[in-house]
């Protein structure tokens, strides 16, 4: 199987955690009150965000993707959680990402 077939969890587990166990949700309403935590923090685009969520008793940063079905605005597969370890490290690389993009444009 290819990887980009396999569905890849890392970006949520820890060391000490199955990178591939996901709690079932019940039910649809679950699914509607784990939006309503959302904190949107900024659109990047029309259908690009970045937000602030708990999940699995977690905080993490969301920049994803979002799709309209039926009228709404659903999130997609397209994105990435980082938890606050992985935000933090980001944050204390901003300054060379930043020369990065200077010198490549």
């Amino acid at each position: 199987m290819s990887k980009r077939g396999k569905n890849k969890d890392e970006d949520y587990a820890s060391e000490d955690e199955e990178p591939n166990k996901r709690p079932k949700k019940s039910s649809k309403a679950d699914d509607s009150d784990d939006a309503a935590d959302d904190i949107v923090v900024c659109e990047i685009s029309k259908n690009r965000r970045v937000s602030v969520r708990n999940w699995q008793g977690r905080v993490v940063v969301d920049i994803r993707e979002f799709y309209v079905k039926d009228g709404k605005q659903l999130p997609g597969k397209k994105g990435i959680s980082l938890t606050m370890d992985q935000w933090n490290v980001l944050r204390e690389h901003v300054d060379e990402i930043d020369k990065a993009v200077a010198e490549n444009s």
